[in-house]
């Protein structure tokens, strides 16, 4: 019997070893294990990957087997913000499918070819390698663009690049065999934008059921990487024995993740004479645009209990959260969410066993459904610092009940291997 193949084009698309976006290694590694065979192709720079390709000077494309899964990063700029720079990276990424098809196809031979970056303008490109191949052609939606832009960004709906994406929103709708949503509310959306019922199926962000321990952080990571974790378990293991009791915040540190929401409400904390915990700290691990903001907005408040941490590896993610008592994850108000809400980071809170508070208004709330915490609305500093309150003076076994209830819940619902087998069932059929 022929083995199948997978194609997964993804801009974006990292691994444990490189940062995000991590799902399309985490469903590419389920899928190995299942005995098919999978490419994944990507751009050589994100800006939300902590390690890039290294091209020398005369590499345009690099080939690497990664865990079981052949890679072809595609050499694109580097951008550190949206504008020119990162729409020439697009661009650069789209016509290096294109220049390196023929290479491609030595790699592989799909019958399933995926179109999964966040913008939906590789679904031309996609599309022609599935019909040159007579492959199912599937589109998998993390954010919904040109919608994103337009509702967050600000962006007019009728300038050129927008109305470009919304052609290609509308073509992917109308000729993919399946699509694959992260969202699981936007099904309205798409069939305003001519997608069939009968095509849409969700599958959430998930986990990979895997706790590293120390030797296998020691085998996995890179010697800089092991530098970095040393150091701020140290750092860490140093606040643990300051301080009674550690509030964390892991991942991006962007505008969208509600960050000075909950600066202002552990300023609120600070404040509460009646709070039985005053020796607390908030700790920030991560990087990001907007990093830096923070850490100058701290500094101008003078809050002397809030540390900021470098962004750790995956694999050491939660060895780094074991040690926290509660954890934080906010997204800003947008009216995106009414399509519902995915975030990677939640479910890594989760595997972690620990009590979470999510300040976040959208149509779905997973920490509730987990029993796992408390969900306040979104950039609401007193309800953000009530909730936090209300968790940090439970007593000890009333935490470790809700860790217990968010661990149940992410290993029963969102393990990779389960969805990564619901994802072929659905493509397939």
């Amino acid at each position: 019997m022929q083995t199948k193949q997978i194609l997964l084009i993804n801009h974006y698309a990292g691994s444990v070893y490189h940062g995000m976006e991590y799902r399309p290694y985490y469903l590419a590694k389920q899928w190995v294990k299942l005995g098919y065979k999978v490419l994944i192709v990507a751009a050589g720079y994100s800006h939300i990957r902590q390690k890039n390709i290294n091209f020398n000077n005369k590499q345009k494309v690099i080939y690497e087997n990664i865990d079981g899964i052949d890679y072809l990063w595609i050499k694109t700029i580097e951008y550190n913000k949206n504008g020119i720079k990162r729409m020439f990276s697009i661009l650069q990424f789209l016509y290096g499918i294109l220049k390196y098809k023929q290479m491609i196809y030595k790699l592989i031979n799909p019958d399933l070819v995926i179109a999964s970056s966040t913008y939906p303008l590789d679904i031309y490109i996609a599309n022609n390698i599935a019909k040159e191949k007579q492959a199912k052609l599937i589109y998998e939606v993390h954010d919904l663009w040109p919608l994103s832009p337009i509702e967050v960004g600000h962006m007019s709906p009728y300038h050129p690049f927008i109305m470009m994406v919304q052609m290609a929103e509308n073509f992917a709708y109308r000729h993919a065999d399946k699509v694959i949503s992260l969202l699981p509310d936007a099904l309205n959306h798409m069939q305003q934008h001519g997608l069939l019922k009968d095509k849409f199926y969700h599958i959430p962000n998930g986990i990979e059921i895997i706790n590293y321990d120390r030797n296998e952080i020691n085998k996995s990571a890179t010697l800089e990487q092991l530098s970095i974790i040393d150091n701020q378990l140290d750092e860490l293991d140093s606040l643990g024995k300051k301080y009674d009791f550690l509030i964390a915040y892991a991942g991006g540190m962007a505008n969208g993740n509600s960050l000075t929401s909950v600066i202002d409400a552990i300023v609120l904390l600070n404040n509460m004479t009646e709070l039985s915990i005053k020796n607390f700290a908030f700790v920030l691990i991560g990087e990001g645009m907007y990093k830096q903001n923070l850490i100058d907005y701290v500094k101008s408040q003078n809050i002397s209990n809030i540390y900021f941490f470098k962004a750790v590896p995956k694999i050491a993610i939660n060895l780094f959260l074991s040690k926290m008592n509660l954890l934080f994850v906010g997204f800003i108000k947008s009216p995106l969410y009414r399509f519902g809400v995915s975030p990677n980071k939640l479910f890594d809170y989760m595997f972690a066993r620990k009590p979470i508070v999510a300040a976040i208004s959208a149509s779905n709330d997973l920490v509730s459904q987990a029993q796992c915490g408390i969900t306040v609305e979104a950039d609401n500093v007193d309800a953000i610092a009530s909730a936090l309150k209300q968790l940090m003076i439970l007593p000890q076994e009333k935490l470790e009940e809700l860790g217990d209830n968010a661990y149940n819940y992410v290993i029963n619902n969102h393990s990779y291997s389960i969805l990564a087998d619901k994802f072929l069932q659905f493509c397939y059929n």
